[in-house]
């Protein structure tokens, strides 16, 4: 079920809400913790029922592997057996099909592949049991319920695209009795989050999405090349589109889980005002760099270590979080340029001054949009194409009204390979400049919602009229319903 669906929206949610809170009403917490688990897994069940059982298994397995190790077995075998087992678990039903088509190019075998429909939210709900495993053998957390933590791993708001939270962030809240009491206060600021979320999705995200899938179609294409303006404009466009797409989901997330008073932590924070990629990393998928921070690269020495073996640690780092996006090799691709760039960034601090503040951020997004291609793109056959138009192989083409008007530099332009065509100028054709740049500001000047509410929000008439607003704009674009971007992995 998508967050931004009408039946998500009119009919699955206003049926949570109420029914969570007629149970507190009639002081029935445990009643209620259990219908918000109900409707979690039924939430999680309503694309595929079957994968309820799986969800299930990996709770079942992963709760008793820690309640041996909350009652003192601290022993490294059960932890490893837990962590083997979700690792064996994502492996098979994310990366068997990935396996197999390697195997096949390389040694050409033609092994069949198993066509595994991906389960939803399977690397998610892995990564935040293993993160738990990993917090009970250390002994930071405290035993619970097993309900208590069904709903810490099903809880619908995060369920789906996190962020991937810790047992101790959710866990306390559903056994504190002020989780139950309706709070209007929380329920204004669950609806300002949920709705500015909404409006970023169905508007910005799904508004920018048609500049996107036909640049990389024609990239996939056999022989079509993209020129200069055109790659670019797709990559950009795509850029803008993930960005809104997953800020969306990330205000949305918030916004529901605080309408039943639970605090998630934010996952996004304008990254794209980041002036490295390093500062990018602690800004995009907040939670998710977090993870692999804590649980793999201080592990692995993290900074404790020599130069050349911290620069191997975060390309250890960063090619699984590339995996963990995506079962393809072009994820992994990805994965390693941002290694990559998070070693220049790193190499540079050590032995030139910092950049002006101007062009340190001009350098990270320029480069960022470069990067995006090889995340967006489905082989890396399309995403050739789309570098090879970005770096002018494929030629530039201009609207050929711009040659007379240009006059010597027009002619100038087109003895050095500059094509001329009856196309639209690139700033009127289907408003895609305008809209773009509309995005730029949207993400550079502008606060991010975090930001607004901090500063601006007042339960008052004014601030319910704007959500208001805000909503109408959100709720109508729901006519062009479609996944979030991070909805599958």
């Amino acid at each position: 079920m998508l967050f931004n669906s009408y039946e998500f929206l009119f009919i699955f949610l206003p049926l949570a809400f109420a029914g969570f809170f007629i149970l507190n009403k009639f002081k029935l917490p445990l009643a209620s913790r259990l219908y918000l688990l109900g409707a979690s897994l039924f939430f999680y069940s309503y694309w595929n029922p079957c994968y309820i059982f799986l969800i299930l298994l990996s709770i079942v397995v992963n709760y008793t592997v820690c309640q041996g190790l909350w009652r003192g077995q601290k022993n490294k075998k059960i932890l490893s057996a837990g962590i083997i087992f979700n690792v064996l678990l994502l492996g098979t039903f994310k990366y068997t099909d990935m396996v197999i088509e390697t195997v096949n190019l390389f040694s050409g075998s033609g092994y069949s592949l198993f066509n595994i429909v991906l389960p939803l939210a399977i690397s998610f709900f892995t990564f935040q049991q293993i993160a738990c495993l990993v917090d009970a053998y250390r002994g930071n957390t405290k035993p619970c319920s097993f309900y208590d933590y069904a709903l810490f791993v099903s809880f619908f708001p995060q369920l789906i695209a996190g962020p991937i939270v810790h047992y101790g962030e959710i866990v306390p809240q559903l056994q504190r009795l002020r989780t139950f009491v309706f709070n209007p206060s929380n329920i204004s600021i669950g609806l300002s989050f949920l709705f500015m979320g909404l409006f970023k999705k169905t508007i910005m995200a799904d508004g920018i999405a048609v500049y996107v899938s036909p640049v990389f179609e024609q990239a996939s294409a056999y022989g079509h090349s993209l020129t200069l303006l055109e790659a670019w404009g797709g990559a950009l466009a795509f850029t803008f589109q993930i960005y809104f797409d997953f800020s969306g989901y990330s205000d949305i997330a918030i916004g529901l889980a605080r309408l039943f008073n639970i605090k998630i932590p934010v996952n996004f924070n304008s990254p794209y005002k980041s002036l490295s990629f390093q500062e990018f990393w602690s800004r995009w998928h907040i939670t998710l760099s977090r993870f692999l921070t804590t649980y793999l690269y201080i592990p692995l020495g993290g900074n404790r270590v020599r130069i050349p073996r911290q620069l191997l640690n975060v390309m250890i780092t960063m090619f699984l979080a590339g995996l963990w996006h995506g079962a393809g090799w072009t994820y992994v691709c990805w994965g390693g340029m941002m290694g990559g760039l998070i070693l220049i960034n790193r190499l540079w601090k050590k032995v030139a001054r910092p950049l002006p503040v101007a062009a340190a951020w001009f350098l990270t997004f320029f480069t960022l949009i470069f990067t995006m291609v090889m995340f967006r793109a489905p082989d890396f056959n399309t995403a050739i194409e789309v570098y090879k138009g970005m770096i002018g192989i494929n030629g530039i083409a201009l609207s050929e009204n711009l040659l007379a008007k240009w006059g010597f530099l027009g002619q100038l332009l087109a003895d050095h390979g500059v094509v001329f065509t009856n196309m639209k100028p690139f700033w009127k054709r289907n408003d895609e400049i305008k809209y773009l740049l509309f995005c730029l500001f949207f993400v550079v000047a502008l606060p991010n919602s975090q930001e607004i509410m901090k500063r601006y929000f007042k339960p008052n008439w004014i601030w319910a009229i704007l959500t208001a607003i805000v909503a109408v704009f959100g709720v109508l674009g729901l006519s062009r319903v479609s996944e979030f971007i991070y909805f599958r992995f």
